[in-house]
């Protein structure tokens, strides 16, 4: 079963009614950062695999499916098991990882300015950012695992301390 976005970016933020597209855009792009800083970058062949899945339309169910049933194409499934596994091709950030990562990504990219341009764009808890993650799964933008729950962004942190009070200018 493929996995294709249900509606633009576009429609989704209209429906939302409360985030702008460049929110929802650097939410997305959170994510491939997040996932390298906790899985480290893609490999070769990860990256390979990604292109593959996204250009099938899949993730990661069908792709183990479709494993499963021996239904890759042959340098697919060699891909797969010089990885490791469809266990190693799973590159999953978890609501707290990631609002970690947008924490630490938004402090490097603009400084003492990060928490206005979040909150310009309606950002101001790590609840925002779970509505934003899971309006994008609603509409088949994201997958997520069984496990994950719009709960696991709820009180990560605290905006006013993880950009006011605790932002310290890095030495270059």
């Amino acid at each position: 079963m493929s996995h294709k976005p249900s509606k633009s970016l576009e429609q989704i933020v209209r429906e939302v009614g409360r985030y702008s597209v460049d929110a929802f855009l650097f939410v997305q792009e959170c994510i491939g950062l997040a996932s390298d800083r906790v899985h480290g970058p893609l490999s070769q062949e990860q990256a390979a695999l990604a292109q593959w899945m996204a250009r099938e339309g899949i993730g990661p169910d069908e792709l183990s499916d479709r494993a499963q049933a021996g239904d890759l194409p042959p340098d697919i499934a060699r891909a797969v098991k010089s990885l490791g596994g469809l266990h190693r091709v799973n590159r999953h950030v978890t609501g707290q990882q990631l609002c970690e990562a947008i924490r630490e990504i938004a402090l490097e990219r603009w400084g003492l300015m990060a928490r206005n341009v979040l909150t310009r764009w309606n950002i101001t808890s790590t609840e925002d950012i779970g509505a934003i993650v899971f309006a994008l799964v609603e509409n088949g933008w994201l997958q997520k695992q069984p496990t994950d729950r719009i709960e696991d962004f709820e009180h990560v942190f605290s905006f006013s301390e993880a950009f006011d009070h605790h932002y310290q200018i890095g030495a270059k």
